[in-house]
């Protein structure tokens, strides 16, 4: 069954140049990009769409990272995608990521991981309504 699922190039792998390495991973893994764009967060912007850990020690941090400079937020679509994606990343700890994966190969820690994906089908809906309009995305 086709899925959707959301997708964000964080900005520590923007910066480094990985964008279309990342991308090609993407596309080489099967998943169709369905809708893309390349935006600088606002902090207004970063907290709503990380407010589930408002309360968490980390949150200034993780909003400070993230409006650090642009991102690539993307729309991914493919058989069961949110798994297929989540496994391509690799674990959130690019540490313990395997090579072969986009965290394993472009992340440097926990924070600095070089990509963020959707956890689940409510949450990737959420996050896909957060950034894009229905007009935004290809048939």
């Amino acid at each position: 069954m086709k899925e959707l699922t959301f997708s964000i190039v964080k900005p520590d792998a923007v910066a480094a140049g990985n964008t279309g390495n990342i991308l090609q991973m993407i596309l080489d893994a099967g998943l169709k990009i369905k809708a893309m764009k390349m935006i600088h967060m606002t902090k207004k912007q970063a907290e709503g769409f990380y407010a589930v850990h408002k309360e968490r020690p980390f949150f200034g941090e993780l909003v400070e990272f993230m409006t650090s400079g642009p991102c690539v937020v993307s729309v991914l679509e493919g058989d069961d995608a949110i798994r297929q994606y989540r496994d391509l990343m690799g674990p959130t700890n690019s540490s313990e990521a395997p090579k072969g994966t986009i965290r394993g190969e472009y992340g440097t820690d926990i924070q600095n991981n070089a990509c963020h994906g959707s956890d689940g089908p409510d949450t990737a809906k959420t996050e896909v309504a957060y950034f894009f309009n229905r007009l935004e995305m290809v048939g």
